[in-house]
């Protein structure tokens, strides 16, 4: 009998190497993407951490998360108050917070980036933290434009890395962009897609292309309208209105571009570019450089393509 049992927790611990059911979440960078990542993972019951480098900011990033659970529980129960007060309350419950990155990977299933959009800063991140975190952990970069493979390269665990790109704001954006790459097991692949699942999005499989599907469609179609404009072929007024009448866009992409921010635009071009030089796709915009040189970045700084003041 006890060799049987044996056998069964090896096998039950060999396999759970394999495949990780996510259950706790560690997640570095308490800004808006971090907190949204959050907030829907400890509402799906997942126990969560996050990270940041000071009290301040996480305090800021909690009373986020709280007034966006405010929200949903205000639609959610409408006629009642109580059960919406303790849904907030079980929610918050699920999050602990900390500056201590060493120490927050100890025991965590995935440990999912959010940070700056950084190669160096990302590889350091995670080469550092691989030989903190226990060897089942799944390591994801939440980047929206640079390589899983390169980040992934400061660590040793190639086959459980791998990317989950979440959309802005994440409670509301249903999709998920599940990224693999040559060495990303297919077991760490489909921890990644049941773990997206589970948070009620809908995860699409992705190649480690630049900016993945959503982003290498959209960034390059962003541009074009730019060039488009800088051509003299079309207004920002009406290359909007065309775009949104027209194609059934909720959003023109001069306003999309605002929204999203100027300077986020062209720190992903600019990647593509260096990459990718002869790619006419990525070729820079001259007047999407001026307004980012002139600090326009859109509607987070008051002007960009249009003034919001």
């Amino acid at each position: 009998m006890a060799f049987f049992t044996h056998q069964v927790r090896r096998a039950f611990s060999s396999s759970a190497v394999r495949n990780v059911v996510i259950k706790h979440v560690t997640i570095i960078g308490g800004g808006q993407m971090g907190a949204g990542i959050a907030q829907v993972a400890a509402s799906t019951g997942h126990t969560v951490t996050l990270v940041d480098t000071s009290d301040d900011i996480l305090k800021k990033s909690i009373k986020g998360i709280e007034g966006s659970l405010k929200r949903v529980a205000k639609k959610k129960f409408a006629d009642k108050p109580e059960a919406a007060e303790e849904f907030v309350l079980k929610v918050l419950q699920n999050v602990s917070t900390s500056t201590d990155d060493a120490s927050a990977v100890q025991g965590t299933d995935l440990l999912l980036e959010a940070i700056v959009e950084n190669l160096k800063v990302k590889r350091d991140l995670f080469g550092r933290l691989d030989k903190l975190a226990p060897k089942h952990t799944i390591f994801a970069s939440n980047t929206s434009s640079l390589s899983i493979s390169d980040i992934a390269s400061s660590t040793t665990r190639l086959d459980r890395f791998g990317g989950v790109h979440f959309f802005n704001p994440v409670p509301m954006m249903k999709l998920v962009e599940v990224i693999k790459t040559s060495t990303t097991s297919q077991e760490t692949f489909d921890s990644l897609l049941n773990f997206s699942k589970v948070l009620g999005k809908t995860p699409v499989s992705c190649k480690d292309t630049p900016g993945f599907i959503v982003n290498r469609l959209l960034v390059p179609y962003s541009m074009e309208a730019i060039r488009l404009h800088e051509r003299g072929h079309g207004s920002k007024e009406d290359i909007d209105i065309a775009m949104k009448l027209g194609a059934g866009y909720p959003m023109g992409p001069f306003e999309l571009g605002d929204y999203v921010g100027l300077d986020t635009i062209k720190f992903i071009m600019d990647g593509w570019h260096a990459i990718e030089p002869d790619n006419p796709l990525f070729a820079p915009s001259e007047l999407l450089n001026k307004l980012v040189a002139e600090g326009k970045f859109g509607k987070k700084t008051g002007e960009g393509f249009y003034k919001y003041k």
